[in-house]
């Protein structure tokens, strides 16, 4: 967890800039899960800048209170400056959770394939009310879509160490069925395929922000940003790329009986 976070010190300005955000329509189905209660207490795990929260926060009440956990410490400052109503923790989340009472929501955005998933998971199961849910969200480049982002892959997974385009491929269903089947709750899936277009620059940018591309720095310095540039030069038009996503919602709900 301490390697974790050294990837990310120093780099949340570029994170909070240049991530892309989650789509509304993906936002507004977790929303519409939720229990009908006042006041409710959500908890973003592992909320880097709070890039969650920018689209989540305008679709609940106004009285809806907030937690949030990140590892780094400059990842939560960048939060705290842009969510100051946000009681925000620098820590590990599993122990966070363990630790946290009648939670209405647990969400855990790119961050949740970092994490002790199991513990996580029972972790969360233990701190909801009953309704509660806990909400895994995840943009993924949709390299298959575009023979840019194939490109881009490939750069990566032949100067950034161990890197596969397939690294978060996980049955994230099944797994928050293993704990909330045997609750009595339930599991949703629900996809969003969507594009943005940024400039050449912002891509640079958010490539630079990324865990795999400070392992590819690391491992060759500016050999791998000369090379990314130009590989941003051959696609772009007009400075600008088309980047298209696949995006995933995995949701797990306590019944609203209380937990069995």
């Amino acid at each position: 967890m301490a390697e974790q976070k050294q990837k990310f010190d120093g780099l949340s300005q570029d994170y909070d800039r240049f991530r892309p955000r989650y789509p509304e329509q993906l936002l507004r189905l977790l929303v519409g899960r939720l229990p009908a209660r006042e006041r409710l207490l959500v908890v973003d795990a592992g909320a880097g800048t709070g890039v969650e929260l920018e689209g989540l926060t305008p679709l609940l009440a106004a009285d809806t209170r907030y937690r949030a956990v990140d590892l780094s410490f400059d990842m939560a400052a960048q939060g705290q400056a842009k969510f100051p109503q946000v009681e925000w923790t620098v820590g590990e989340a599993e122990p966070f959770l363990e630790q946290a009472a009648e939670v209405d929501l647990i969400i855990a955005a790119q961050s949740f394939q970092w994490m002790d998933r199991p513990r996580f998971l029972r972790a969360a199961a233990g701190c909801l009310t009953p309704g509660g849910v806990v909400a895994i969200i995840q943009n993924n480049r949709d390299f298959g879509r575009s023979p840019f982002l194939d490109a881009y892959e490939s750069l990566l997974e032949e100067l950034s160490p161990g890197y596969s385009r397939h690294y978060r491929v996980f049955d994230f269903a099944a797994e928050l069925t293993e704990v909330f089947g045997a609750a009595g709750g339930t599991v949703e899936v629900a996809t969003a395929d969507w594009a943005t277009t940024m400039s050449a620059q912002d891509f640079v940018g958010m490539s630079k922000s990324s865990t795999q591309a400070q392992r590819a720095i690391t491992a060759h310095g500016e050999g791998y940003l000369k090379r990314l540039e130009a590989l941003v030069r051959d696609f772009a038009t007009g400075g600008e790329l088309e980047v298209p996503y696949h995006s995933e919602l995995f949701t797990a709900q306590l019944p609203a009986g209380g937990k069995r």
